[in-house]
């Protein structure tokens, strides 16, 4: 990076300012400060169609609003979040906020959507910060919102036709004693956060998009195996594979990708990923696309990297895939969610008994209270809601998430895995240092539930397949 917001050139004399502040400031000439409003070409109007979301967004924001009668609701967009020192991480607008407001990747840091209550409910406006005259000092002089360092931003009056929403000057925002915001209110936190558990047409639409761009990054991976192997550390190859597809066709990742090979697999969160990618070793990539709308998949796909499965590493995969089926078999509409992650524990639970890795048989590690032995092996949950966050719906309560029904509309992960740890003892040594997962997005229907990621190669047959036809 070239110039920082310390590379800002001070209006006065340096002698002015703290020490601390003048290591790389410099006074305006008066030349620059009597030319700098002159000389610019008139904007052009923007006046955007209403987007394709305002009429869902709208919707949602009445649910809110019926929700809380006489409450004056708060939701901000959030501000930019330090790096270091002078430099700052993507901006990427609060959950809440983007939901209710459809303002998605462009979403303007510091904006605040408020609820103002009225005797028929409330009046809906969105707070931001407005164009910067050129005649003002921050348009040449801000580095953090000055148009002359980031770039134009949208005028109120396009922003209002844009999201279909009441727009004002963020100036005219002020918080109140009063105030109940998403994130310091249990209640309405909550609420917003159940909204997104049954998704609209709009964002099941994005859902599939998430998906199709992930697909594609997960080809650009297989594709490029052969480069990975040959990159002393191949797991940040991976990830910079994936990251290129998600910045060109989408906001970026919807959460740190995992490229896990080798024994890193087993670790269910690696996200360092600065292992090789090693012929004869799995690798567990969890990966998922943010579209520009924030919505994104969460898709995990294990390789061999040889293009072969071993005898044991497939019998460990197949059994996974099972477990994945299975749950895939008991997600129907009116069943509780944690029917799932039942399905899949029975397989698993099942087979590592079959194999004699369990102290107790099957059903007695099933048991609710006494069980669990088979939990060394897959210690995390099989499912969790998907959408404008990765662990979508959050905040819901357990009746209405863990102990909630199916209901058509909702999307939500089905993630089986089994994990043997490199120095676990419990197991015979060649299935040490082998983890797999299979991870898929589903979409529950009228009908049943729909795989959305049911195109990405899944068994071992269509894994192999899919290497050898990609992999130059």
């Amino acid at each position: 990076m070239s110039t920082s917001e310390s590379d800002t050139i001070a209006e006065t004399s340096t002698e002015t300012i703290p020490a601390e502040n003048t290591n790389r400031k410099q006074p305006f000439p008066q030349g620059f400060l009597d030319t700098i409003s002159t000389g610019w070409a008139e904007r052009p109007e923007q006046s955007p169609p209403p987007r394709a979301q305002a009429a869902y967004t709208a919707a949602r924001r009445d649910a809110v609003s019926a929700a809380f009668p006489g409450e004056r609701l708060v939701f901000p967009a959030g501000s930019l979040k330090q790096r270091s020192n002078d430099t700052d991480y993507p901006f990427r607008a609060h959950s809440a906020f983007a939901h209710l407001t459809g303002w998605a990747s462009d979403s303007l840091p510091g904006s605040v959507l408020v609820f103002e209550p009225t005797a028929s409910g409330h009046d809906v406006t969105l707070h931001l910060r407005d164009r910067a005259d050129r005649t003002t000092t921050e348009f040449y002089a801000d580095a953090t919102v000055g148009e002359f360092w980031i770039g134009p931003r949208p005028a109120m009056e396009d922003v209002a036709q844009d999201l279909g929403v009441a727009t004002a000057h963020l100036d005219d925002f002020t918080a109140t004693d009063g105030d109940r915001a998403a994130d310091d209110d249990a209640e309405l936190g909550r609420f917003v956060s159940e909204l997104r558990l049954v998704k609209d047409a709009y964002e099941i639409e994005q859902m599939r998009l998430a998906v199709e761009v992930t697909a594609r990054g997960f080809d650009d991976i297989v594709s490029d195996l052969p480069r990975i192997i040959a990159t002393p550390r191949g797991e940040r190859a991976v990830e910079g594979v994936f990251h290129h597809r998600a910045r060109t066709e989408g906001n970026g990742e919807g959460y740190d990708t995992i490229a896990a090979s080798g024994p890193h697999a087993c670790y269910l969160h690696w996200t360092r990923n600065d292992g090789a990618v090693v012929p004869g070793d799995l690798i567990l990539v969890d990966a998922g696309v943010e579209v520009d709308s924030l919505y994104t998949a969460d898709i995990t796909r294990t390789l061999p990297v040889s293009g072969t499965f071993t005898e044991v590493q497939r019998k460990i995969y197949e059994t996974v895939r099972e477990a994945a089926d299975a749950a895939f078999a008991a997600a129907v509409p009116g069943v509780k969610f944690r029917t799932v992650h039942e399905a899949a524990m029975r397989v698993i639970a099942t087979r590592v008994a079959e194999w004699g890795l369990l102290p107790v048989s099957a059903e007695e590690a099933l048991e609710a209270d006494r069980g669990g032995q088979h939990r060394r092996y897959m210690v995390h949950g099989t499912s969790h809601h998907l959408g404008i966050d990765v662990h979508d719906c959050a905040q819901a309560r357990r009746d209405m998430y863990y102990d909630g029904i199916l209901e058509p509309g909702m999307v939500f992960t089905i993630e089986p895995g089994l994990y043997f740890q490199i120095d676990d003892l419990t197991v015979p040594e060649e299935y040490r240092g082998i983890g797999a997962r299979i991870e898929d997005d589903i979409l529950m229907t009228a009908a049943g539930p729909e795989n959305l990621s049911a195109g990405i190669p899944r068994t071992a047959d269509e894994v192999e397949a899919w290497i050898a036809r990609l992999a130059r």
